[in-house]
């Protein structure tokens, strides 16, 4: 005799869905703690949603949203466009790389928070500031990006553009450049996040706007954590629409087409 074994039931929640539910258990988490301990000078989530509506009711909120990007669009576009082609030309020329790997050893490893006190006695408290610190944020991870993106390149894509004669600017343009895209792109995407850390910090000290001010500005003035944390949450949702755009151009099919190699 022979039982047939019937499959309890089972709820299939879609992929899609899950981190939303995990998100929806959290905020519920948080306002049971805050209502379990009403003294806490954290406020809960619909303390944080007052916040971000008092910031609206202000017209604060798209200022300094627009301060933080425009910010962070000047000093990552800066750092992009000097950084990945010195980059590619340092890591394809060995000589140059030999000449100017020690300089930027030792510049790399300094945080660009540590270059706040020149900033400010370079350009002042203002926008210049704090791109000067974002571009120096930015720079050194998308130079080495590029320089090991270059070397990365399979030696029969360079010899193939050899053969066919390609001038070097070619060989760089149609071959090198390409090739090293998919690699170049997870740098942006890791150092996109590096820019919007530098800028939320430099905020806090070098200027008088911005996401890092409104934290600061809330805080001293008359304790307003719910304000503090809705700059928190407004900064972590922009750094994920930003870590998402990046994330797209790896969508692009002419962006993959070194994938293709066997």
């Amino acid at each position: 005799m022979s039982f047939e074994e019937k499959p309890g039931a089972v709820i299939k929640v879609p992929v899609w869905l899950r981190p939303w539910l995990l998100l929806a258990v959290l905020l519920v988490l948080w306002q049971i703690a805050i209502q379990r301990h009403p003294g806490q000078l954290l406020p809960g989530p619909w303390g944080v949603v007052g916040g971000i509506a008092d910031l609206l009711r202000h017209g604060l909120l798209l200022k300094y949203v627009v301060a933080s990007l425009f910010r962070v669009t000047w000093g990552f576009g800066l750092a992009v466009i000097l950084a990945v082609p010195l980059g590619m030309v340092i890591g394809w020329y060995t000589r140059a790389e030999m000449a100017l790997n020690p300089i930027i050893q030792i510049l790399r490893p300094i945080s660009p928070l540590a270059w706040i006190p020149i900033a400010i006695l370079w350009f002042g408290v203002g926008d210049l500031s704090a791109i000067f610190l974002i571009f120096l944020g930015s720079f050194f991870p998308l130079l080495l990006t590029a320089m090991n993106a270059v070397r990365g390149v399979p030696a029969v894509y360079v010899n193939a553009g050899r053969n066919f004669g390609l001038r070097p600017i070619d060989l760089f343009v149609r071959i090198l450049y390409p090739a090293a895209v998919p690699q170049l792109i997870i740098g942006l995407r890791i150092t996109l996040g590096i820019a919007w850390l530098v800028v939320v910090a430099a905020e806090m000290i070098a200027v008088n706007s911005g996401l890092g001010f409104l934290i600061v500005d809330a805080r001293n003035a008359g304790n307003r954590y719910d304000l503090v944390v809705a700059g928190m949450v407004i900064i972590g949702l922009i750094g994920l629409l930003l870590d998402w755009g990046i994330r797209s151009l790896e969508r692009v099919k002419s962006f993959r087409w070194s994938y293709s190699e066997e």
